[in-house]
């Protein structure tokens, strides 16, 4: 019988080799898996695929992503970016960097409602980008605060990478949703004070925004204001329903697709032709997502059964590290896994895994889960390799270089990594929302 060790050794080498061959990311683990698996069990291992099967595909929490990905879908295409962004313009009112403050605002928003990293990232850049650029904003700021603001997609719910985690470790959606809510908060907060003091400080990176030659009417503020308080009051709705026990994360994700076609057609957007680009730009990424639902967790289900989770624990028992010094390690090597795969990916293989070694320690699951979404957001935004920073790079004029995005992203990766490290040494931050709303 071989090893743990020397499988886990096996397993991850075959893994870098199948990315580096381009090979589908779902479809390239579960490969691995099969193949590793039938060499050391043979036949049984047959038995895995299955009970996968049923617990991926037929798992009503899993249910919600699809309903999450179409509600995105149907924001983007019905001008509530716009709305949006033209409402926090208007509060925010004649202050430098107020374009930069509205991008935070509004792509973290947008952000939340697509619940992935790479399509907040692409849908926020698409919005805002051209307009900061235009306006004489630097080029690094502009990039940055894009970066920064889509990337809080999965940090605010409603996050599928969340999803994945509480359907992994037989946790509650809603638990995690209103647990990501303060430290979101705190990282917004974190991320528009950098802005403004930079601005400040170096009055190049942001011009002072000039009054429009004709002022807008007190109707244009109205619409205005309006239709940026629908697009918010959609966000509250979606997460009230939950935070209230009215609806499952499932069902609330019904209720946000109900409310999207609704501010479409008050947005005068609902068109046929607009709901099935919507459909279909839908159905493509939840075939991939569940294709590398799948595919991962059948990974992860061999991996465990084979004894990885008693081999971590054993060897963080060896090294002699205290309960705190283990979630730092497993910190560490969820960054570095960032810098090679997806958020997907990571919280499947490392929350079946990690998390109940978390709860042995005395943690809290839902505290460690933050954690991990956390430490996701900023693997994925960090040089060189950080997959989010070709997403950036995609939607870039011609003239941005990969050196301008890494060199625009690395003070908003400090202020998240500082929020992590908020997070871990003051655990209360995170769970006592939930604690207070759902005992």
């Amino acid at each position: 019988m071989i090893s743990i060790e020397l499988l886990t050794g096996v397993l991850l080498l075959c893994i870098l080799v199948t990315f580096a061959l381009g090979a589908p990311v779902g479809l390239g683990l579960g490969g691995i898996a099969m193949a590793v698996g039938y060499i050391t069990w043979g036949d049984g291992l047959f038995n895995v695929i299955p009970t996968t099967l049923e617990a991926t595909h037929f798992s009503f929490i899993l249910l919600a992503i699809p309903l999450y990905i179409y509600m995105g879908q149907l924001l983007t295409r019905s001008g509530i970016g716009d709305a949006m962004f033209n409402a926090s313009q208007m509060l925010i009112g004649k202050v430098r960097g107020s374009l930069a403050i509205s991008v935070i605002i509004v792509c973290s928003m947008i952000g939340a409602m697509v619940g992935i990293i790479g399509a907040g990232i692409m849908t926020s850049g698409s919005i805002a980008l051209r307009p900061m650029l235009e306006r004489g904003y630097n080029k690094r700021l502009a990039l940055g605060v894009i970066m920064a603001g889509g990337g809080l997609g999965i940090l605010i719910p409603p996050s599928i990478p969340m999803i994945m985690f509480a359907s992994s470790t037989q946790n509650s959606v809603g638990r995690m949703f209103i647990a990501a809510l303060v430290p979101a908060l705190i990282t917004i907060v974190l991320l528009i004070t950098y802005v403004v003091i930079s601005c400040k400080l170096d009055h190049s990176k942001a011009p002072l925004d000039k009054a429009p030659d004709v002022p807008p009417t007190l109707k244009e503020k109205w619409f205005t204001a309006r239709d940026g308080l629908l697009s918010l009051l959609l966000i509250v709705a979606v997460l009230g329903s939950i935070i209230m026990g009215v609806a499952t994360p499932t069902e609330s994700g019904a209720i946000g697709v109900v409310g999207a076609i609704c501010l479409a057609i008050l947005f005068k957007r609902f068109k046929p032709r607009m709901v099935r680009n919507a459909g279909m730009q839908a159905a493509l990424l939840v075939s991939v997502a569940m294709w590398i639902i799948f595919g991962a967790t059948v990974f992860s289900n061999f991996h465990l059964l084979m004894g990885v989770q008693n081999m971590v624990a054993g060897f963080t028992q060896d090294l002699g590290l205290s309960p705190m010094m283990v979630i730092i390690m497993f910190q560490l090597i969820m960054l570095l896994l960032g810098f090679i795969i997806d958020e997907f990916i990571i919280v499947l293989m490392c929350a079946p895994i990690f998390t109940p070694i978390a709860v042995s320690l005395g943690f809290d699951p839902i505290w460690f889960g933050i954690l991990m979404i956390l430490n996701i957001e900023i693997a994925v935004q960090t040089p060189p390799y950080g997959f989010a920073l070709f997403y950036l790079k995609g939607i870039a004029p011609p003239g941005i270089t990969m050196l301008d995005i890494y060199k625009s992203v690395t003070p908003f990766v400090l202020i998240k990594l500082l929020v992590l490290i908020i997070c871990m040494c003051f655990p209360e931050l995170v769970m006592w929302l939930p604690n207070k709303l759902m005992g």
